[in-house]
């Protein structure tokens, strides 16, 4: 690694967006209130947890290795490890390796979640929430926001007097 390289942050073998940590960093990574959450996820019931480490976003992500595993609760929670041989892991899927939490259920047993999911961007990547309010399986995974950028001025994480963050 050279002198001037940054050095990265990782959760789950995933660089954790610069965003992310300045927000960790701040203190500005709280939950927004129910208003904001019912505003941009209006599907989502479930009272959330923001993870507030990405030590803690490690430890909460876990579980997608060990559910992979089962091949019944991998398909329940529509996990899958991609790129398999039928093509890469679309939504409503989570790809097990390309994605870790940043939010889960505040009750344990709720089991649903918000997580970055980096098949669309290693530096801004999509955020996406479980569904099992409003989907006919019986859990999906659907975008909330095409990028965390978005996603955070969208529930108004940045604040009204805060510097932009370059990523």
């Amino acid at each position: 690694m050279r002198n001037d390289d940054p050095v990265r942050i990782h959760v789950r073998g995933l660089v954790v967006p610069d965003l992310l940590l300045v927000l960790l960093r701040e203190g500005r990574w709280n939950h927004p209130g129910e208003p904001a959450i019912a505003r941009v996820m209006p599907w989502f019931q479930d009272p959330l947890e923001f993870l507030a480490s990405t030590q803690q976003m490690e430890r909460e992500s876990q579980s997608l290795d060990r559910l992979i595993q089962d091949d019944e609760m991998a398909a329940l929670f529509r996990f899958a490890r991609g790129p398999a041989a039928t093509g890469p892991v679309v939504l409503p899927w989570l790809d097990v390796d390309r994605a870790f939490f940043i939010a889960t259920a505040q009750y344990a047993g709720d089991d649903t979640a918000v997580a970055l999911d980096y098949r669309t961007s290693s530096s801004d990547p999509r955020v996406i929430a479980s569904d099992v309010w409003t989907s006919s399986a019986p859990y999906a995974w659907r975008t909330v926001a095409e990028t965390l950028s978005e996603f955070v001025a969208e529930l108004g994480l940045n604040g009204a007097d805060a510097e932009p963050v370059v990523t």
